[in-house]
């Protein structure tokens, strides 16, 4: 028998890995406004975050609620890729064959850009992820890739997103023209307490259950660890579940969730 079992679950939705259950928050929902706002627009967003906050959820979210018959989704990671892996792996994105130098891919880029928005009508939206670990170069080659029509005009909806230091690099004077290109710029703060407590009786009632797995106080003490960071609540929980079943304890007690706490070096 599972150990999640013990309190009613279907299955453990505290698990990156398990059933997704999305909960709606304000900031959710405010953070969804603003990418539909950059799709519409085109141009170039920002959106940053503390680790676990909820980032990559929101842009898998937003991107599959594009209509692909107007859209192209591009994602890329900039944490596995060097800035000529950068370009190439774009240009194939794009559906082009990429070439070796950088200049080439350029053109490539800019060509397809064009075609998609010309000719399919389609806008290309190029999602940046981990771009905290941007380098300069390509920062600097961004408003020059995607420049059309001397500047007049933006074809693509360009998301840079990651930690929240990225916007403090935007910020230096170097990249003070890509800054200003922002046309939207939003950061996570985290959830709220009461968010916190909804999430997870949110995600309790997602897997079917129909009874207390947490004491009041428990939830509390994961509360109060977590700092309003999702990843963090999902790790106590998680840790809580296994320990109260180890146990053999019916229900999540303040004493579980503190050992759950320290057992995550968190506290």
């Amino acid at each position: 028998m599972e150990y999640f079992t013990r309190y009613g679950l279907e299955f453990n939705p505290f698990l990156k890995n398990s059933r997704e259950i999305l909960v709606d928050t304000n900031e959710r929902t405010e953070a969804l406004f603003r990418l539909d706002y950059l799709a519409k627009t085109k141009g170039f967003g920002l959106l940053t975050g503390g680790a676990g906050r909820g980032k990559t959820t929101v842009i898998r979210t937003w991107a599959a609620g594009l209509n692909p018959s107007l859209y192209k989704v591009i994602y890329t990671s900039l944490s596995t890729l060097t800035a000529n892996d950068f370009y190439r792996n774009l240009a194939q994105e794009l559906g082009a064959q990429p070439s070796f130098r950088k200049p080439d891919n350029f053109r490539t880029i800019q060509e397809e850009i064009a075609r998609l928005s010309l000719e399919k009508r389609k806008t290309p939206v190029i999602i940046i992820d981990e771009a905290n670990y941007i380098n300069n170069a390509i920062l600097n080659d961004l408003k020059i890739l995607f420049n059309f029509e001397m500047d007049s005009r933006d074809r693509a909806a360009v998301l840079l997103a990651g930690l929240p230091k990225l916007n403090s690099t935007l910020r230096l004077a170097i990249h003070e023209p890509l800054y200003q290109r922002l046309v939207m710029n939003y950061n996570l703060e985290g959830l709220s307490k009461e968010e916190g407590r909804s999430y997870i009786y949110e995600k309790l009632k997602g897997a079917g259950c129909n009874q207390t797995v947490f004491h009041e106080a428990a939830v509390e003490a994961i509360l109060n660890a977590a700092d309003g960071t999702p990843r963090i609540i999902n790790k106590l929980c998680n840790a809580g579940l296994l320990i109260g079943d180890s146990s053999k304890s019916e229900i999540i007690t303040a004493d579980i969730a503190m050992q759950a706490i320290n057992d995550c070096e968190l506290g």
